[in-house]
């Protein structure tokens, strides 16, 4: 537990690479990979490297779609809560919880169905977080 900062079942994060900031998040520690809410998404490839492209609206009452185009990390094969297989590309970016940036791998998916636009997995919490299930908003940023 030393050195580990405790979260809370929600938290409200930025990721400033992607120019999005106090997005609710929803920890699910059963979830081994982080997603962020897109309104569609496509795979291309160029000179040989895969990139993912994903259209996002930077809060749900706005009408701009922000188009956001990063290098696949990996290809990884997915199952949903309900069982079912797919494929996620993941990327690397940054994100920014109690004011300090971290790394993280997230994959784009059209979460409109969702209660939160962004889920943090356990590949992200372990090793740096401890959650507090009772608990909300626990790393907050203050700007």
């Amino acid at each position: 537990m030393r050195g580990k900062k405790t979260i809370g079942r929600t938290e409200i994060i930025d990721l400033p690479e992607l120019g999005l900031y106090n997005i609710h998040a929803k920890i699910d520690t059963g979830a081994e990979t982080s997603v962020l809410h897109c309104e569609d998404m496509e795979v291309v490839k160029k000179a040989g490297h895969l990139y993912i492209t994903a259209f996002i609206r930077p809060n749900e009452d706005s009408e701009k779609t922000l188009k956001l185009t990063f290098p696949v990390h990996r290809e990884r094969t997915v199952k949903s809560s309900f069982g079912q297989s797919e494929i996620r590309y993941i990327f690397l970016t940054k994100i920014r919880m109690f004011n300090e940036l971290y790394d993280i791998k997230l994959s784009f998916r059209n979460r409109s169905a969702m209660s939160y636009p962004m889920l943090l997995g356990r590949n992200f919490i372990t090793g740096k977080f401890l959650v507090d299930v009772a608990k909300k908003n626990l790393a907050t940023n203050i700007i």
